[in-house]
């Protein structure tokens, strides 16, 4: 609207609109035809009938008991006709959408999550290696994300991820959790290719915190436990200790019945930064090696920001980390920054160590503080 593009936009919105007008207009004449023509046939067959049936009756063929016996046999088998002919223009979208349905059911997902399948990494220790990686997105394969994309992240370190938007931040997140395999290349975890490992025992090793938390009608305790579902009754001592190392055991502590608050649909009783860490302490309670941490302190205010990046900075202790975030000001700390363009990782180091370089992640730091 600051360009004084409204007219330009406007005709365009026209345009297409103008596209689906046209052709509900032809399908609505076609069905009316049909309409008109299934309902002229009803009343041309009563028409003759009638006329028949007197013609007859005059002669002293049949009489007026049989014409009307036949006439109502006749009129009501008419309407049938009639009313199938008015729904056939409905049979081809309903054999279509019987199809689309089969195909969905019928279809064999690339990555099975419900398989039992593969190895258990005993005494896991979360190394993650991006060996060489390739990848685009299956309804965009001409669209490279990642390109030759080489990282070896130890165990135990933080590494945080930074660059602009579409740039493949989000994409590794994808890899590592496995909802999608790269094209080319290997995901690694402790020298192991993921795809051969049980993917259920893979994920119970993650951990993911998301810049919007999911809170579900029920309580706080049963909004943490969901963190670990491997299990069906988790002792509340477990989820205590979760709260405590996410910093919302004292405010729960406060509430009029403490674990057992409900959080009402998607907690709106609560602020961002309180859904955020019970979010953080449900990850925890599954103890991950692994914690993926996606834009989760970008949509609070400054003071909640504060408060949830302290249970941050705890929940990443004695576990591999990856962090995606936009504001800079919160990953300087971390041991590990990779500033990723076009699919590619062309800085890395820690934060003074990049400053230092007065390149990209330099010029990221000027925007954020601007």
């Amino acid at each position: 609207m600051q360009l004084s593009k409204e007219d330009h936009f406007y005709n365009e919105y026209c345009q297409l609109i103008n596209i689906v007008y046209r052709s509900s207009l032809k399908r609505a004449h076609v069905s009316s035809i049909i309409y008109a023509l299934s309902n002229s046939v009803t009343l041309f067959n009563i028409a003759a009938f009638i006329a028949l049936g007197a013609f007859l009756v005059d002669q002293n063929k049949i009489t007026f008991e049989d014409m009307y016996m036949v006439f109502n046999s006749v009129a009501m088998l008419a309407q049938y006709a009639s009313d199938n002919l008015t729904l056939s223009p409905d049979y081809g979208k309903g054999i279509q959408a019987a199809e689309r349905i089969f195909e969905l059911l019928n279809r064999k997902p690339i990555i099975n999550n419900e398989s039992s399948d593969g190895d258990r990494i005993s005494n896991f220790n979360g190394q993650i290696e991006f060996d060489g990686i390739y990848f685009t997105y299956p309804n965009r394969p001409e669209s490279i994300i990642l390109r030759n994309f080489k990282l070896n992240i130890k165990s135990g370190q933080k590494v945080a991820f930074v660059g602009r938007s579409g740039c493949g931040k989000s994409t590794t997140m994808q890899l590592i959790e496995r909802f999608y395999d790269p094209n080319v290349g290997r995901l690694l975890v402790d020298s192991k290719d993921v795809r051969s490992l049980n993917l259920q025992w893979y994920r119970s090793q993650i951990g993911i915190v998301s810049q919007e938390p999911v809170l579900f009608d029920m309580s706080i305790r049963e909004n943490i436990a969901y963190g670990d579902n491997s299990r069906t009754d988790i002792p509340l001592d477990e989820i205590i200790q979760a709260a405590i190392n996410a910093n919302i055991h004292d405010f729960i502590q406060l509430l009029p019945y403490r674990y057992e608050t409900n959080c009402v649909p998607k907690g709106t009783q609560l602020s961002g930064g309180q859904k955020q860490r019970i979010a953080i302490a449900r990850a925890l309670l599954r103890n991950p090696k692994i914690l993926l941490l996606d834009e989760a302190t970008s949509a609070l205010d400054s003071e909640s920001k504060k408060i949830v990046q302290q249970a941050l900075d705890r929940a990443q202790q004695n576990r591999t980390s990856i962090t995606i975030a936009h504001r800079l000001l919160t990953i300087q700390n971390t041991d590990l920054i990779c500033v990723i363009h076009n699919g590619v990782i062309v800085e890395s180091g820690n934060h003074e160590e990049l400053l230092a370089c007065n390149s990209r992640y330099f010029r990221l730091i000027q925007r954020t503080l601007k």
